[in-house]
């Protein structure tokens, strides 16, 4: 009797071990969701992939069918695959929070209005840690050198904000420099025909 009583409260600790040692970085979703950010930003919306939702009918329908067939064969024991599977699974990563929107409207304004000619210029580059920099001042008249540096730092506090916010919003703060290291590469690869970024500790042009 005593060792019936105990199976429940192993098969929890063993669930509850699968959830939390199999969750692992998604970096294809990551991907996914740099890509939608930084075209945003840099206002290439039509390279913007928008994925569709099912139909409320056929969708719900299958679903909930779905569902119907998993609890009709109930296993207690099945807890443990089903939990672990779960964990396996990428999870999606967000970028629809207020933080996060708030901190690209500003990115996506302060580009247009003053960090695009810079890039246009030749002034900036991309590095390779995610940031921007002015690369070359003299490309800038002495007059607009104060304003662009300054738009230049004010970029990347919120590039480096918005990194946090997604690591932090995704409920793993941990992630932040992974990614920090998706959004660096989404950044290049971006970029205009004839922009600049960092690469192999130098400076390339696209």
């Amino acid at each position: 009797m005593k060792h019936w009583m105990g199976m429940p409260v192993a098969a929890a600790l063993l669930l509850s071990a699968c959830v939390t040692i199999n969750v692992y970085f998604p970096a294809a979703e990551a991907k996914e969701a740099a890509k939608e950010f930084v075209e945003k930003v840099i206002n290439d919306a039509d390279k913007v992939e928008i994925k569709e939702t099912p139909a409320a009918g056929g969708g719900m329908a299958m679903l909930d069918r779905r569902i119907e067939l998993d609890l009709s064969g109930f296993d207690p024991w099945a807890l443990v695959g089903i939990g672990s599977a779960r964990a396996q699974s990428a999870p999606d990563i967000s970028i629809k929070t207020p933080a996060i929107q708030a901190i690209q409207s500003r990115m996506e304004a302060r580009f247009n209005g003053s960090l695009r000619a810079g890039f246009d210029s030749g002034a900036l580059g991309f590095t390779s840690d995610g940031l921007i920099t002015v690369r070359d001042a003299s490309k800038v008249e002495l007059k607009d050198r104060v304003a662009l540096n300054s738009a230049v730092a004010d970029d990347n506090r919120d590039r480096k904000a918005v990194y946090r916010e997604v690591a932090v919003a995704n409920g793993h703060p941990e992630w932040e420099d992974q990614i920090r290291g998706v959004f660096a590469k989404q950044w290049i690869a971006s970029a205009k025909a004839g922009w600049w970024y960092q690469a192999g500790g130098g400076w390339k042009q696209k």
